[in-house]
Order: structure tokens, then sequence, then C-alpha cells
């Protein structure tokens, strides 16, 4: 009997201990945890926002902003699938009831998107889109009155595509070993790249609004590269001022092109949309849309966002743009981006990842990959500082490049280095080292930069080493100049040229002395004896070089020998602000037939002359609200403005008697310029100048209009207009160029593929020369030769206008142009105007 009750009470009892002791720990051990990475095949960029689960279940998880993922389940398949928009899906193995790492490489699918199926009623992300717009003025940072935060950046550079072919090279060969450890860095399944840069920097950014002002202040920096020294202009560069992408705004620039916004206000315009999900992400609850451009070929975007319930704010973007868009070199462009909210309502990014996968040039090159990493955190907001404290947009401590320790910059990263970026530097040490590359490198560097480096020299610049002209035969023409390494406060240059059919000698001479670069401030002194042409100089042309090297070729219809001595002084006065005071003394001893009176009032009395000399004092002032400049060594280089113009106003006095100047007058110069974003309808550049004199002087000193008879086309003179065919002493000018982009011709289907681009371009001058100015000028010179004729505007203004095709072959444009008026101006004997005209050049632009 007590055995039996033993029995009866022994079953119900294990049972009972089994399932109070027993199943959490069979639980424990049934359960299956899987964590890894999802990273592209291509570049090796990790994926956020993808997707992984178990077929035939609700079980999965998706990967987070770099990328990885977790499960924890005690239900799972066997067999882990990912996938994600524009990716080809890609599934593994697991085994069940074991802790695992499982990661996946998954292939950018070039195959066209699925169809959209359009149901009956209104597609419901578009109430979504509705209040995103609704509610921007909310969620926009640039509402705020101020923020600052810290910023963490990472860039990453790789070449990539690399083929059998390009391996053979001889160069290449020199680096085999090298390239043999890249395959184990590009993982099971990725392509092998190979790296030349990566960068790294830490800085505090600050912005403010009313006025608009951002400042950047790098506080560390590390630059690491093949043939990539770590100058000032590189270490300005990585930094997060040109990594700052803002899809409020309705056009986002990108490699100079605008691309429209998936949440611009015209959104319905653009972009194809399907509600896919919702879920949290995070605290907030989201909804998942997916978008497509309208048109591949326009500059749009596709991907994914991810919108908030509540607010309607962007907390998460995902957005690419592929090969069918309008761009040349550009395989892929993909942005990333995570934001939270910040006190107040506005919304900020936190992370920010943007590839741009260059595509090979040529089919013997390779490509190049551009990663772009930042982090940003410690957020204050709403309290701004002085305007003056904005007076840089972007600064550089002094300490800023020193080479710290590993363990200093492990704690300066927001996140640490992967196994493979830190492979990444020891890769481009060991390319640094191989004598065959650094040949390569320098020869690079003297195509983009024009000089060689030689310690403390530059040698150069190679454009006006050679030309050839009616008057000086061969030239050929060395100079130098010194680098940063000679000193950060003083620049010597100089030229030193000779013409072999007028066995003369020119030279310049320059001395600049760097008084301040806080307040950009500089003296520049310059002794120069050349051969010039009428109407081109260093005033008129500006910094076009290239412009000034193109006109010491051909046939110099108006050239002259020249002495000049030069004094300038230029200082920023405050951000966008800068003045300029300049004295300047010239000869003009000409080599053509011109002659002047000296005396036009009374032309019985007055002598005839050929020569003058002339002194004048040069006082400027320039306002570019928003204009950007780095800092390169010993330069100043200007990125341009993005919203406001450049405005210029120049006064001219000349001093008779200084210097045996001849000519007292007064000048007084206007110019604006201003890029104009006009959306859809493309970019338009236009450029507004007006001149009076106000003194009857020769001709040389008066407003010689560049004209252009050659079959380049060339956007700083009047291409229809013939060398030296108008003076003016007061007039106004318009030139207006405008770029369409891809606007018209990608609709049509036979020429979309051939990515063409439309433009049209217009020049117009409205001016005249005084009767007295006329009168100055003489008949004959005074040997009795007669004098070569000047032409003047007196039927109204000279106008041009002209339409062409550019990204013929990506690399060729031609410009068809007609002038409408002044046709039957025989200004110069045997000269014919020229009523219409194609004009080719050559371009290399995205």
């Amino acid at each position: 009997m007590r055995r039996d009750v033993a029995n009866v009470f022994s079953g119900p009892f294990i049972l009972f201990t089994v399932l109070m002791f027993g199943l959490p720990w069979l639980s424990q051990a049934q359960e299956t945890t899987i964590s890894g990475k999802v990273t592209d095949a291509n570049s090796g960029d990790p994926i956020p926002f993808a997707n992984l689960i178990f077929p035939g279940t609700a079980t999965g998880a998706t990967t987070d902003f770099d990328g990885n993922y977790e499960i924890r389940t005690t239900h799972p398949g066997d067999t882990l699938v990912v996938s994600y928009i524009g990716y080809t899906p890609r599934k593994k193995a697991v085994v069940k009831g074991k802790k695992q790492v499982i990661n996946f490489q998954i292939v950018e699918n070039t195959q066209s998107l699925q169809e959209v199926v359009v149901l009956s009623g209104e597609n419901p992300a578009y109430a979504i889109l509705r209040n995103v717009v609704k509610n921007k003025n909310k969620n926009d940072k640039r509402k705020m009155v101020a923020y600052e935060y810290d910023t963490y950046t990472k860039i990453e550079i790789d070449v990539d595509n690399i083929t059998e072919s390009f391996r053979k090279r001889k160069v290449i060969q020199k680096i085999t070993q090298v390239l043999d450890s890249i395959d184990r860095m590009a993982g099971e399944d990725g392509k092998p790249i190979l790296p030349i840069l990566i960068t790294e920097s830490v800085s505090k950014v600050y912005y403010r609004d009313n006025p608009s002002l951002r400042y950047e202040n790098i506080l560390r920096s590390k630059v690491h590269g093949v043939g990539i020294e770590d100058g000032t202009t590189v270490t300005q560069l990585i930094g997060s001022s040109f990594q700052e992408y803002n899809f409020y705004q309705n056009w986002v620039n990108i490699v100079t092109k605008d691309f429209v916004s998936p949440i611009a206000d015209g959104w319905r315009l653009y972009y194809d949309y399907d509600l896919v999900d919702s879920l949290y992400i995070g605290d907030q609850f989201c909804y998942r849309l997916d978008f497509t451009p309208r048109s591949p070929q326009d500059l749009a975007f596709t991907g994914s966002i991810w919108i908030t319930k509540e607010g309607y704010a962007l907390k998460q973007i995902d957005a690419a743009v592929g090969r069918q868009a309008n761009l040349n070199f550009i395989e892929k462009i993909k942005i990333q981006q995570e934001l939270e909210p910040a006190e107040g309502g506005a919304w900020l990014p936190v992370k920010n990842r943007v590839l741009i996968d260059v595509s090979e040039v040529t089919s013997f090159s390779t490509g190049l990959l551009a990663k772009f990493y930042t982090s940003n955190k410690n957020f204050v907001v709403n309290k701004p500082h002085d305007v003056n404290f904005y007076q840089l947009p972007i600064t550089m401590a002094e300490d800023a490049r020193m080479n710290e320790q590993e363990v200093y910059w492990d704690s300066l990263r927001h996140e640490p280095l992967t196994p493979t970026e830190k492979n990444v530097y020891k890769m481009i040490d060991t390319l640094q080292t191989i004598p065959m590359v650094r040949t390569y490198i320098d020869l690079f560097k003297i195509a983009v930069n024009g000089y060689y480096k030689v310690g403390k020299i530059d040698v150069g610049p190679y454009i006006s080493l050679l030309a050839i002209n009616n008057i000086e035969g061969v030239r050929i023409q060395p100079g130098f100049r010194t680098n940063i390494n000679f000193s950060n406060k003083w620049v010597l240059g100089g030229q030193l040229g000779y013409g072999f059919r007028d066995q003369r000698i020119k030279y310049t001479a320059q001395v600049q002395n760097i008084l301040s670069r806080q307040h950009w401030t500089t003296l520049t002194v310059r002794a120069r004896s050349d051969l010039g042409r009428v109407g081109i100089d260093g005033e008129t042309a500006g910094d076009n070089f290239l412009l000034l090297a193109s006109q010491r070729f051909g046939y110099f219809r108006r050239g002259y020998y020249t002495q000049e001595g030069r004094i300038d002084f230029r200082r920023e006065v405050f951000k966008g602000f800068s003045q300029r005071v300049g004295f300047r003394y010239f000869t003009f001893r000409p080599t053509y037939a011109f002659a002047y009176y000296d005396n036009p009032e009374d032309l019985s009395a007055s002598t005839v002359s050929q020569n003058f000399e002339s002194a004048e004092m040069i006082l400027e002032a320039r306002y570019a609200r928003d204009e950007v400049f780095l800092q390169s060594d010993n330069d100043r280089i200007s990125l341009g403005t993005t919203r406001w113009p450049i405005i210029t106003v120049r006064y001219t006095r000349g001093f008779k008697g200084l210097l045996n100047s001849d000519f007292d007058y007064d000048k007084l110069r206007l110019s604006l310029f201003k890029r104009i974003r006009l959306g859809p309808l493309g970019t338009a550049y236009v450029d507004l100048m007006g001149e009076y004199i106000f003194t009857d002087i020769p001709y040389p000193l008066l407003g010689l209009h560049l004209g252009n008879q050659t079959v380049l086309y060339n956007s700083v003179t009047y291409n229809l207009m013939n060398y030296g065919e108008f003076v003016s002493d007061r007039y106004a000018t318009l030139q207006y160029r405008h770029y369409f982009e891809g606007l018209l011709l990608n609709r049509i289907p036979l020429l979309r593929k051939l990515k063409w681009r439309l433009l049209g371009t217009a020049n117009v001058i409205y001016g005249g020369m005084t009767p007295g100015n006329r009168a100055l000028i003489a008949p004959y010179t005074p040997s009795g030769e007669p004098t070569l004729p000047v032409g003047y505007f007196n039927k109204g203004p000279y106008v041009e206008l002209g339409y062409g095709v550019e990204n013929i072959f990506r690399f060729l444009r031609i410009d068809f142009i007609h002038r409408l008026n002044y046709l039957d101006h025989q200004q110069q004997p045997n000269v014919p105007v020229r009523k219409f005209g194609v004009f080719i050049s050559f371009q290399f632009q995205l």
C-alpha cells in the first residue's frame, strides 16, 4: 500500500520538478542566437535597415545603422534570408540551438525595379507625405536659433574594379604582393579593392540663424594616403562641412549637382511612393515608404524613408542614385542618414554615411570608391554665439595634424575602427614605399597642380612654359614659386621668358607677404616686362590663368610691350567683405599702327604720339556673403557662394605727372555674379558688369571688349566678335549661361541613353564712345602709316544668342551662336563679320 502511494505521488512530483526547474534550462539550451553584419559586396560598406527573416515565420530583425543585427529565438528555421531594396536576396543555413555569427555580403540588383501596382483610391503614402511637408518648419534643423555639436568624420577612398588586364600593367606588377592581400580584405563574396586614402578628423561644429552662419573648428585630423601630404587643404576637406546633407531642403547638392529631395515640396512631380511597412525604430513608431523617380534619368533618388507617426519627422533615410541618372563617371551615389530629435522639436543627424562609386573613365582604367562617415553627439541647442564668432567657415587648430598615438585616437573616435580599416593603414604604408608608385604620384601632381615640387620650391607652371605667336615666334618661359616649406608668410616667385623671333627677354618677379590668415591679408609687390595684347591683362581676366596663357598663342593684332610695377594690399575686413588698395605703373609701346592726339581740342597744333605711360591707384570692395574659402598652404581657394551674389565695386584713378604719367582719369566699375538654382529647369549663371570712364583718354585705356576668332568656345569672351572690334568708355554687359541638365532630352527615348544636355547662352553689350574719345584717335602714325581702325557701338546693343549640346561622348560640347546685329560692321578691312558660328570645347564634368 505504501509502495502504491509512493508510485502515485512520484509521477506528478517528477513532472512538477521538471516543469519548475528543467524547462527554463531546457529552453535556454534550445535558444538560437544569431548575430552578424550585412555589407555591400562591391564596396564593403555596411547596409543599414536591411531585413532578415526566417522564411515562413514572423521571426527576424533589422540591421542598425552600422549593418549589425542580432536574433534570439527558440523557434528558428534552418535558413536565414536577408533582403533589401535594390539588392538580390541572400540566404544562409542556420544551426538550431547554438550561438553563431552569420555575416552577409549582398550584391546590388542591376535589373529594373518591379512595376508599381496602382490600386483604386488614393495612395496611402500621399497622406503621410503631405503631413511631412506640412511639418517641415517644425522638424527642419534650420528653424533652430542655434546648435552646436561634436563630430567625428572618417573618409576612405579605394580603387575598385581591378581587372586582370589592369593587374598585368608594369606599375601594378610592382605591387602584386599588396594586391594579393586585397582578396583577404574583400571577404568571401566581395570584390577586391585597393585603398589609397583614409582620413579621420574630430571637430566642433557651430550654427546660428539670422544671419545664417556656420563654423567648423577642426581639432584633430589624421591623413594617411598614397601621395597625399597632410596639408591644410586636405585637413579642411575632411571635416564634416563637406559631408552634410539636409533632405528637408528641396534640392540636395552632391558633387556640384542638385538632386531633388524625396520630401521636397513638389514631391509628387518627381517620385512614385509605396507604403511598405510600419515598425518601431527605437522609441519611435515609424512608417517606411519606398520611393523611385518617375524618370530614371532625372537627378533623383531611389530608396526608403522612415517617417515618425508622431510629428511626421524624418527618422531615417537610405537614398541612392544609380547609373541611369544623367551623370558622368558615376556608378552610384548612396546616402544613409539617421536623425534624432533635439530640444525645441527639430531633428538633427546623428550619423551619416555616403558612398560615391566612380566608374572607369576608359576601358583600361579602374574605378574609385569614396566612402564618407560622420557621427555627431553632445548637441547644444539655441545658444548662439556672437556673429564675429562665425567669422571663418572653417578653421584648424594649430596642433590638429600632430600624429598622436593610436591609443589617443581610440579615445577620440565615436566608434572603434574595424579590423579591415586597421589593415587599410598598413596597406597604404606598403604602397608608399614602392618607387614606381611614387613616380606616378609625382606625375599626377604635376598634371593637377601645374607645378613640380622640389623641396622648398615649386617649378612651373607648365601651362605657360611654351607659346607661339606672330611677334615672338616660339616663346619659352620657365618659372618657380616658393611653397610653405620655405615660409608660411613669404611667397617668392618669378618667370623668365624669351622670344626667338623678337629676341627679347621677358620677366615677372613677385614677392607676397601673408600678414594675417585669420582676416586673410596680403601685401604683394610685382615687377614685369612682357608682351601684352590690348584688352587682356590681369585686371580684365581676373584669375583666369588659362585665358591669359591661351592668349599668348596666335596672331597679335594689337600687341604691345610694357614695363609694369604693381603693389597690392588686400584684406578681408569681415566675413564675406574684402577690400583692396592697389597702385600700378606701366608703359605702353605698341607693335601695331596706333597713334593719338596729344591735344584733340586743337588738332592743327596737336602732336601725334604712339607711346604713353600711366600711373593709377585702384580701390576695390568685394562682398560675397556666404562664400566659402579653403586655405591651401599659402593660397586661398574660393569654393564659390551658395545663395548670395558676388558684388564688386572698383574705382580707378589715374595721376598725370606721377612717375611721368601722361593722363588724369577716373573709372568706376560695378559687377555682379550669381549662380541661380532653378530646380527642374537646371542652373543659370548671370554675370552683370557696368563701367563708366569719366575722362577722355587713348582707347587702350578704355574698355576693349574681348572677341574670339577661334573655333574654341570661351564663356568669358564674345564669341562672334572679332579681336578689338569694339571699344567703349561707358557700357553695361550681360553674360548669361543656362544649363538645362537633362530636362528635355531625358524625355526623348532615342536620346536619353546618350545623356546629352541642352544649354543656352546670351551675351549683350550696351555701350558707346563719347565724341571726345573718338577725336583722340589719330588717322596716321607719326611716320604716315594709317592707324588700325577702332569700332564703337552706335546702333543699339550688341547681341549674340546661342544654344548647344554638352556631354557628347562625356567630354565634348558644341555651341551654335548667332550674331543678331552689327552684321554690316566693316571696322576691320579684310576681316569679315561672322553672323553664325559653330564652336567646340572640351570639359570634364559630372
